[in-house]
């Protein structure tokens, strides 16, 4: 039962108390039987009356024979003066008692209003001030302090960023060990800023460093710092630190910082702005006249460019620790710790499983791992199976398969033919990552899908790269236009895709006629009080020029396409009329008819002994949020 529960039932007892009390103090009205005055004067009269109590107009009277403790009678006398003498005629024994017009209960129920309001009052601010609520502690800072009785995590349940880790060890034994540093004129860290795209596991981090420190450990929300009073978010951040300086040596993680960190004198707020008070409160904290010695804060972001840069100097971040999306080794890493506890196959091969994921983070990872689990307990099995996770993985990439979705005969006929343009243009371009899988099935969004996989992760992509994606991505269309002589909306997404690639050819990567430069400025999340207004750093004689740039570099890969689809028609025709027999198709069987109809072994540069891994995105430098898949090739649904 919880604070305020107990506060409520408390209150309730004493009322309850207090209405027995009373109660038994009102002389027991409410157990006596009234009677009507001549009926009592006829009792009287009879002599069955033994002893009356008078107060006032009130007459109390008990029977003879009858015990005082059982109830008695009760009657109103009018003004009748002879009632005494009657009574005394009766040898009735007669007790006088002054009368109480106000009453203990009618004082009460007068002033019962009064104290229900100061009982209410004295409860709310008791519950106010209280416990985790403390709703008029505006200015107490609301960290959670970690608890040796909570679950631990360790280094041991992280994966997959090798040298995060190790920066964070240091850090931590730095506060169980300072003398090692010390005596060679080292100083601890004040602060270090863990920063990555999201799902990478900072936080996971954060909570193993404190599982594996035996420090007190902090920690706290971004947002939990500002609310609607003025002041408050200081107030809490000066409230935190002290609690820091009282429990040191000891960790501060902040989580999300950049919601209490961004640029100063950018937004719509001015130089009192309530989140800009608070970050100066944290600056002055970290690095100001007085010393933090023995607090160190670790915070994480997945947004560094929005800080400000006060918060970024040495003194106070004196360690930025990136956590990027994990390598092959890092994957097979991450899904050990997923598949622990889960019973496996014999056949499941975790590495196989690891090159089939670039550009996976470890939140991508563990949901692959946990939709594997679930397609196998859907169907009953006692294990996981290795085509289970090619389910999972096929479901976490291309999206589930719409089985309900019923197409006709020439649309389905209009998607085999756009995914098998973009397949034979992938197979016969030298540059481009293999094909894997052609499919015509509805996933996602998509009506059907082209998937190509790396031969290993990318960190750069050439230019001869990038132009053969290209010439991939209008297959689609080409094939519709050649093969059926009309085109559709299928192809949209392809065009958006390659235009916004042509584009960063130009304007970012120097792969264009303009020469190495860079136009405008990189296309990224936008912090509004920063990019909002900002202006083209070039004339318009330049726009146009890189316009005409990026037509020529589209309208090029269309050539480019149009003529392996012109000079391989029969092989399309072929993987087309394929595709609407099976639905799916891998990139070896694609290759295999590629080869009966024209002689061309294209698969032959891309086989591997090895499983082949999954696709990643065709794109350079792949935004944090757009994660491991690009967006789907095929048909893509248009509102009317």
């Amino acid at each position: 039962m919880n604070t305020s529960a107990k506060n409520i039932l408390l209150w309730l007892v004493i009322l309850v108390v207090i209405l027995l009390l009373f109660q038994v103090l009102n002389w027991g009205k409410g157990a006596a039987t009234t009677v009507g005055f001549s009926d009592f004067m006829e009792m009287v009269g009879r002599g069955e009356v033994e002893k009356v109590t008078i107060r006032g107009p009130e007459i109390r009277a008990f029977k003879k024979g009858v015990p005082e403790t059982q109830p008695g009678i009760r009657t109103y006398a009018p003004t009748y003066n002879e009632l005494v003498k009657d009574l005394r005629d009766k040898n009735v024994k007669i007790t006088a008692e002054e009368p109480h017009e106000g009453s203990l209960l009618v004082l009460f129920l007068q002033w019962a209003p009064i104290l229900f309001l100061i009982g209410l009052w004295i409860f709310i601010m008791r519950q106010m001030q209280s416990g985790g609520n403390r709703a008029m502690a505006f200015g107490k800072s609301r960290a959670k302090l970690l608890t040796p009785n909570q679950k631990k995590v360790t280094f041991k349940d992280v994966a997959g960023c090798d040298e995060a880790k190790e920066e964070l060890t240091e850090i931590i034994e730095f506060l169980k060990d300072p003398s090692k540093f010390q005596k060679l004129g080292g100083k601890i860290p004040k602060g270090v800023l863990m920063m990555g795209p999201p799902g990478t596991g900072k936080t996971l981090l954060a909570r193993a460093v404190a599982g594996e420190a035996n420090v007190p450990f902090f920690s706290i929300s971004g947002s939990d710092f500002v609310e609607m009073f003025v002041g408050v978010g200081a107030s809490r951040v000066r409230d935190l630190f002290e609690q820091g300086k009282k429990s040191a040596p000891c960790i501060i993680f902040i989580d999300e910082i950049d919601a209490v960190g961004r640029h100063r004198g950018a937004g719509l707020g001015g130089g009192h702005d309530e989140r800009e008070q608070t970050l100066n409160a944290l600056l002055v904290e970290m690095d100001g006249f007085e010393g933090n010695d023995g607090v160190i804060l670790v915070a994480a972001t997945n947004r560094p460019d929005v800080l400000d840069p006060a918060l970024l100097r040495p003194g106070r971040f004196d360690r930025r620790v990136v956590v990027d999306r994990p390598d092959v080794k890092g994957r097979e890493g991450i899904l050990k710790v997923h598949v622990k506890n889960m019973p496996l196959s014999d056949d499941v091969d975790l590495s196989v499983v690891a090159r089939g994921t670039p550009g996976f983070s470890g939140a991508d990872l563990a949901n692959l791992v946990n939709e594997a689990a679930l397609a196998a307990a859907r169907v009953d099995k006692k294990k996981v199976e290795m085509i289970d996770f090619d389910y999972a993985k096929d479901k976490v990439i291309m999206g589930a398969e719409r089985k309900s979705m019923v197409m006709s005969g020439e649309e389905k006929k209009i998607t085999a033919y756009h995914e098998a343009g973009h397949a034979l243009v992938a197979s016969f371009e030298e540059h481009t990552d293999p094909l894997h899988k052609v499919t015509i099935i509805p996933r996602g969004r998509a009506l059907g899908l082209t998937q190509q996989l790396p031969m290993e992760d990318k960190y750069t992509y050439s230019k001869e790269y990038i132009e053969a994606e290209l010439a991939v991505m209008m297959g689609g269309r080409l094939a519709e236009e050649v093969c059926l002589g009309r085109i559709t909306t299928g192809a949209s997404n392809d065009f958006e895709r390659a235009t916004s690639m042509a584009k960063r050819m130009v304007c970012e990567w120097g792969m264009s006629e303009l020469g190495p430069m860079a136009f405008g400025k990189p296309e990224g999340e936008i912090f509004l009080g920063r990019d909002f207004a900002r202006q083209p750093d070039y004339s318009e004689d330049t726009a146009r020029r890189i316009d005409s740039e990026v037509n020529r570099i589209v309208a090029a890969s269309y050539i480019r396409g149009k003529k392996i689809i012109s000079d391989h028609r029969i092989a399309l025709e072929a993987i087309a009329q394929v595709l609407l027999e099976k639905e799916s198709l891998d990139g070896e069987e694609v290759y295999t008819i590629i080869q009966e109809k024209t002689g061309h072994d294209v698969g032959k540069r891309h086989r591997r002994a090895e499983p082949a891994p999954v696709p990643v995105p065709p794109a350079a430098s792949p935004k944090p949020e757009e994660g491991a898949s690009a967006a789907p090739t095929g048909l893509i649904p248009v509102p009317a």
